[in-house]
């Protein structure tokens, strides 16, 4: 092997590892990477909403045979469940993101209400039916939490990327990412608190 050879053979190989430290760490990858978490822990959420919805029908119906004159708390719930269904979420859409976090945080603030009322009621509270229930809309309520950390974390990740230099210079030359508002809401406390499930 002649001395150019030898050349030619050690400046390929540096350029081959200096592309890959290059490509690694400018954000060519990890900011559609990021971005696709991001997507990926937004569906999570709404799949664990859509299961808490899709409890509430019996749970209302349970709630209703021992309670059924608490009508105003039941049909609370009902169209609180109805408006948080029919809202829709659209990645990226600020205004669609705070409607849908609006609409379920106001079907957890009547869940909680119906909560209260649960609680007059020890023959309903003894159900076998609606222990389970209360059971599986509790580990829905915490499945929903750690799905909204999770989602929070994601977003912040990838801010850092689309705003913090290096990667930042590589998101203005190729993808212009805007940076994604962060997952709050106003009522993010009645959130947080609802709806709180005791035996």
């Amino acid at each position: 092997m002649g001395q150019s050879q030898v050349f030619r053979t050690g400046g390929f190989f540096l350029a081959s590892l200096f592309c890959v430290f290059f490509l690694s760490g400018c954000g060519i990858q990890s900011i559609p990477q990021h971005l696709n978490e991001v997507e990926s822990s937004q569906a999570e959420i709404v799949n664990q909403y859509k299961r808490r919805a899709d409890l509430i029908p019996n749970l209302v119906n349970t709630v209703k045979g021992y309670a059924s004159h608490e009508k105003e708390t039941l049909e609370g719930v009902v169209n609180a469940r109805a408006k948080a269904t029919s809202t829709q979420i659209n990645a990226g859409d600020v205004a669609s993101v705070q409607k849908f976090q609006e609409a379920q945080g106001s079907l957890g603030a009547a869940l909680s209400r119906l909560m209260v009322v649960v609680e007059k009621y020890p023959d309903l509270k003894a159900d076998q039916n609606f222990r389970e229930l209360q059971a599986q809309l509790e580990g829905t309520e915490n499945r929903i939490t750690i799905a909204r950390q999770r989602h929070i974390e994601n977003i912040k990740k990838f801010n850092n990327l689309v705003t913090v230099v290096p990667t930042s210079w590589t998101n203005s030359l190729f993808f212009k990412h805007e940076k994604m508002a962060q997952w709050t809401t106003e009522d993010a406390k009645a959130i947080e608190a609802a709806p709180k499930v005791q035996f």
